[in-house]
């Protein structure tokens, strides 16, 4: 199946609230732009170089989502165009990220990643810790970011119940914080989890964004 087939493939099987980001991660210019002519418009990169290297080869109505782990000193290579950065973990980085934003005369849209996994490897916040940052002065001071929702990954298992069992923790956390802290902002409505293997599960536990590469990019 060409990309094309696999990309419509996985469109049929989405609701349509769902959004796709097809994640371009080691993928060539001439695959990505034929997801582009087939319609898919939004694109996910986890490394700041792969982004910043695509993003000007390839055309310039592709609404860009960060989604891995993003280094502070990586924050203003990305800063004058990505849409939406997933994987927020830490004060620090909010921080930045509002800072380079201002530079650009932005409002950039982000993300809580929260550990939801087994592994430790994975990053991602803790619950207490972002009501810690939700509830602190400096963070209310960062008007050049905006807060959209969650983000999360669930544990590299077969166990489909683990990972549904983590798939309702994020949403059961996004649900909390939608009613205790964001209730008045139409803009936090996101639940990024799913991926090629597991994102029929996150769909069926809430998710709004999957993020999905290999599924599409992948020979069989």
């Amino acid at each position: 199946m060409s990309v094309t087939d696999k990309l419509m493939h996985i469109i049929n099987l989405l609701p349509e609230e769902v959004k796709l980001v097809l994640v371009t991660k080691h993928q060539p210019l001439e695959s990505i732009k034929e997801a582009y002519d087939a319609g898919q418009r939004i694109m996910g990169e986890n490394k700041v170089q792969d982004l910043i290297s695509k993003q000007p080869k390839l055309p310039s109505d592709i609404e860009w989502h960060f989604i891995g782990h993003l280094q502070t000193n990586k924050v203003k290579f990305i800063a004058p165009f990505v849409k939406l950065i997933h994987s927020v973990d830490s004060l620090k980085l909010f921080r930045e990220i509002n800072k380079e934003a201002i530079k650009n005369n932005r409002i950039i849209d982000c993300l809580f990643e929260f550990h939801i996994a087994q592994e430790e490897s994975k990053y991602g916040l803790s619950y207490n810790t972002v009501t810690e940052i939700i509830d602190c002065y400096e963070f209310k001071e960062l008007k050049n970011i905006r807060i959209c929702g969650v983000m999360g990954m669930a544990s590299f298992t077969k166990d489909t119940s683990q990972i549904q069992e983590e798939f309702r923790k994020l949403r059961q956390i996004f649900d909390y914080l939608k009613t205790n802290y964001f209730a008045e902002n139409d803009f936090f409505k996101e639940i990024s989890m799913g991926m090629s293997d597991d994102f029929q599960i996150a769909i069926a536990e809430g998710s709004t964004i999957v993020r999905i590469g290999s599924a599409v990019f992948k020979n069989p």
